[in-house]
């Protein structure tokens, strides 16, 4: 298989990662809701104070996306949360471990950030592996989270502390 290369996010990706977040099997997993427009994902990855945009590439395309938001607030300041989403076609073949490597060397060493959160459906259970593989513990869980195909579904609240 080809390398992972992770990088900053460019307006030239814009497309790629909507269409990511477009596959019904990814927005399953997160809280997007279907048929994202261009208008919108520009929008989103404009730069914003806190946020850092990345992407995963494989041989030039864009296979999966990362967005970390450092809280703005004094008191949060040493705080970031993200989000992280891998094509269909790219799954299990470590796209997301390579940025998730990358969000954390960004948080330790470059951004000032002690504690990194994240909230993950309960069923997902892929995913729910791989962030304890890299130090993300389990804090709680939110009933009735966000609603999926018409049902509530729970999330659990993660955390990895440095």
């Amino acid at each position: 298989m080809s390398d992972i290369v992770v990088r900053h996010a460019e307006p030239k990706d814009y497309d790629a990662i909507r269409q990511i977040h477009a596959q019904p099997q990814v927005y399953h997993n997160t809280l997007q809701v279907p048929h994202p427009s261009v208008e919108m994902w520009q929008d989103r990855l404009t730069d914003r104070p806190g946020i850092k945009q990345l992407v995963a590439c494989i041989d030039d395309c864009v296979a999966g996306h990362l967005t970390i938001e450092v809280a703005q607030r004094p008191r949060r300041s040493h705080v970031a949360d993200f989000g992280i989403c891998v094509g269909a076609q790219w799954q299990n073949r470590g796209v997301a471990s390579a940025l998730i490597r990358t969000m954390i060397d960004m948080c330790d060493n470059w951004l000032r950030v002690d504690r990194i959160e994240l909230t993950v459906f309960v069923d997902n259970e892929p995913a729910v592996a791989v962030y304890k593989k890299y130090g993300f513990e389990i804090e709680g869980t939110g009933k009735k989270y966000g609603l999926r195909n018409g049902a509530y579904i729970d999330a659990y609240f993660m955390a990895r502390v440095k």
